[in-house]
């Protein structure tokens, strides 16, 4: 019972971490750190991932906890499909804030399309939802490996290391959501392979 209590509390962990919200914020670190713009000054770079931090992850997780208090939903109760359609439509109206300020302030394409990479994938996601539930989660990992694979492709790096780091990333968050009930085998792996190919094709062609 302590053995099943400790992998259910791992789980839990692994979930929270690895939270769909951190995909943007990752995506320019990485951005950041290993392509041409690594040159660019520190300030930048930190209010460009600032504004990211506040529009992708602070706000949303703030707005969507304010409304399941109000609606008085534990977490287990927001994750029903025909519950998340607001949680949903908040987080994607923040990441079109984000992105209409970052194009105000004309801040780089490459910088911008992770965002809107990341929005393409919840609207996937959304749409899908409407008819079958699917894993936000491995969706938001699975835009990592398909970004990942886009960028590489762009600015000419061999990705393979990274991409066996995000694979082992998406075998341990995708167990963690079926530990935890909250999605199914195919839930899991549909998520993946609806983030990857989002990612990739916006990265690359919009």
């Amino acid at each position: 019972m302590t053995r099943e209590k400790g992998i259910i509390i791992a789980a839990r962990v692994i979930s929270i971490v690895f939270t769909p919200f951190y995909l943007p914020l990752v995506g320019q670190i990485a951005l950041f750190s290993f392509s041409y713009m690594n040159q660019m000054p520190k300030e930048f770079k930190l209010q460009v991932l600032l504004l990211t931090y506040l529009f992708t992850i602070l706000i949303p997780t703030m707005l969507i906890y304010l409304y399941r208090k109000l609606m008085g939903w534990t977490l287990r109760d927001l994750s029903r499909k025909h519950r998340r359609i607001v949680p949903y439509a908040i987080s994607i109206a923040s990441y079109l804030t984000c992105v209409h300020l970052m194009y105000t302030y004309h801040i780089f394409h490459f910088i911008v399309i992770i965002i809107i990479a990341a929005l393409v994938v919840q609207a996937a996601c959304v749409l899908i939802n409407i008819f079958w539930k699917i894993s936000t989660h491995t969706a938001a990992v699975g835009g990592v490996a398909g970004g990942l694979l886009a960028f590489a492709e762009l600015f000419m790096f061999n990705p393979v290391m990274w991409l066996c780091l995000v694979l082992i990333v998406a075998g341990v968050l995708g167990s963690a959501r079926i530990i935890l009930r909250q999605h199914t085998l195919g839930q899991v792996v549909a998520g993946f392979i609806v983030g990857f190919f989002c990612s990739g094709y916006t990265i690359l062609y919009i």
